[in-house]
């Protein structure tokens, strides 16, 4: 028996079995991809991503050749079948890598359909092999992973985030996918001539539609991160560290509450403390917006705006806090974001009136 026998058995083995094969790759990758990637302003994650985009590029590339007549042969014909397995393989790093740092960084209350998008993306590309060699939906993929790399990249290497960043993202990558495009029709210009209207309207599709996610601020503002936040009753700062008192919880209280319940006597502030991690050097305001629930209207209602710089570069990130005394009993929503109101993270309390004092506890930060 030679090895053609083996490699065909191989090949019938995992297409029976691909389905199970592709949902346990999704499962242990994601896992993998958790420990793995980290921060994305560490030079490992950068090449790391920088690989999977090379990768797809280079998957992309000959399969096209192969489906355009022009990287044909006997080993080529035996590997037909699994040549976009190089693309799905890329773009399963790639969308993964996004989904762990958007699930370490965002608010998933604000930003849950961007989160959706790219979730389903992950889970969908174990199922996308066939249409990996249809060259409008490849590209429009592979366009959203460019799209995602510089969204996640560019506040990085130019130590800001603000919207002409993003729009700077967006002018580059559509850049990018004109050159390698234009690449790709000198090599096979019959399949690009023949995919141009899907492919501008993909391209088109996923340009629009990011624009619209990030200007009704569901795209969260990457790299800012919110490490730490909590609701207490004092706040003093000692010796460069905060101290804080807090009404001491277990566990399972505090598994079991959305709000955080603070009692408070009329008149008495409650502070509101947050950790927001940012790149070395990234410089930028960020706000504590104060929201009341108003039960009669069913909807929040702002209430104050405070304002305070952060610089980036601390690990366990660039620590403030903000206070508030009159407070109505009920629910509050303290929205830690952006100038722009891109949500970085969300506390959320619970006010109720008592007539005397409060046991509390008291710990550093």
């Amino acid at each position: 028996m030679g090895v053609s026998f083996y490699a065909q058995k191989i090949e019938q083995w995992y297409e029976r079995h691909e389905r199970h094969i592709g949902s346990a790759t999704v499962v242990v990758g994601f896992f993998v991809d958790m420990i793995m990637f980290q921060r994305i302003d560490r030079l490992f994650d950068a090449v790391a991503l920088l690989f999977y985009l090379v990768l797809a590029a280079i998957g992309i590339t000959i399969v096209n050749l192969y489906e355009g007549q022009v990287l044909r042969g006997r080993i080529l014909d035996r590997l037909g079948h699994w040549l976009p397995l190089i693309i799905q393989y890329s773009f399963g790093g790639l969308f993964s890598a996004f989904v762990v740092y958007f699930i370490k960084n965002a608010s998933f209350s604000a930003s849950w359909p961007f989160l959706l998008l790219l979730a389903v993306i992950v889970v969908g590309n174990e199922f996308f092999r066939k249409r990996y060699a249809i060259l409008a939906f490849h590209i429009a993929i592979y366009f959203l992973a460019i799209f995602s790399f510089f969204i996640f990249a560019l506040p990085i290497l130019l130590k800001a985030i603000d919207a002409w960043v993003f729009i700077l993202a967006g002018v580059l990558s559509l850049l990018l996918i004109g050159v390698f495009l234009a690449l790709l029709n000198v090599a096979v210009p019959a399949r690009i001539h023949k995919a141009r209207l899907p492919l501008i309207a993909g391209i088109g599709v996923v340009y629009v539609g990011l624009h619209i996610l990030y200007f009704t601020n569901i795209i969260p503002p990457i790299p800012l991160a919110l490490t730490e936040s909590g609701v207490f009753h004092t706040i003093t700062r000692v010796s460069g560290n905060y101290q804080v008192t807090y009404e001491p919880q277990s566990w399972f209280q505090r598994a079991r509450r959305v709000y955080e319940p603070i009692h408070i006597r009329p008149g008495e502030a409650v502070y509101i403390f947050s950790a927001v991690f940012a790149p070395t050097q990234l410089r930028t305001p960020i706000q504590h917006h104060w929201y009341f629930y108003d039960e009669v209207q069913e909807k929040w209602i702002s209430k104050a705006i405070f304002e305070y710089p952060i610089v980036g570069g601390r690990e366990g990130g660039y620590r403030g806090y903000s206070l508030k005394r009159t407070l109505a009993p009920g629910k509050w929503r303290i929205d830690v974001e952006t100038k722009r109101g891109q949500v970085i993270g969300r506390v959320r309390a619970k006010i109720e009136y008592v007539g005397g004092l409060v046991p509390v506890e008291t710990k550093m930060l």
